[in-house]
């Protein structure tokens, strides 16, 4: 084999449905997996955060998990909360606690994944608002935009204690936080 035949024996570019390797987003299906999949997968995937807690009541801290699936392959995990923070848990709220995306995922996975789990969420449960934060430090909010959520509000991370004997992460980021928001208008659907 030469040269000349290597491009003919490995394309460039996938054609049709993308082979066993989804080409684009649109060609992952979105749906609930086990939690303890999405946390065994955000801990392989994430970049910042890889352990997730879950404490003694998982369903507390792990609402609603998805994946985003292609021929039985997961390519991107999505773990959904309460609000962490009490003030913002009025019962209609709903936060994005991790998303984990797989390097071997189609461009734009995440902001498409959003946008359906979004639609799942409100129309299997009725939340009005959802909510996640972006890391200043290594994310642009890319995804939040082009999912059509609005950044609301900036803040200063802190370090804090877990009733004074735990720290936070050493992998966590004290860099600034954006909280990011989505909410569903009366005509939406």
């Amino acid at each position: 084999m030469s040269v000349d035949d290597a491009v003919v024996a490995y394309p460039l570019f996938q054609k049709g449905n993308g082979g066993s390797i989804p080409t684009s987003a649109h060609q992952l299906w979105i749906e609930e997996i086990d939690w303890k999949k999405a946390i065994e997968l955000n801990q392989l995937w994430h970049s910042r955060l890889p352990e997730y807690r879950v404490g003694c009541r998982p369903i507390q801290h792990c609402r609603y998990c998805f994946g985003a699936i292609h021929k039985n392959t997961i390519y991107a995990i999505a773990i959904w909360s309460h609000p962490n923070n009490r003030f913002l848990d009025n019962k209609d709220t709903l936060e994005l606690r991790r998303m984990a995306i797989s390097p071997n995922a189609p461009k734009n996975t995440a902001s498409f994944m959003i946008s359906k789990m979004v639609k799942i969420i409100n129309k299997n449960e009725g939340y009005t608002r959802f909510i996640s934060y972006q890391d200043t430090e290594v994310h642009k909010g890319i995804i939040y935009k082009a999912s059509g959520w609005n950044s609301v509000s900036e803040n200063s991370a802190m370090d804090y204690t877990f009733g004074g004997s735990r720290k936070r992460p050493k992998n966590q980021s004290l860099a600034n936080k954006i909280r990011w928001e989505y909410k569903i208008e009366e005509n939406d659907g």
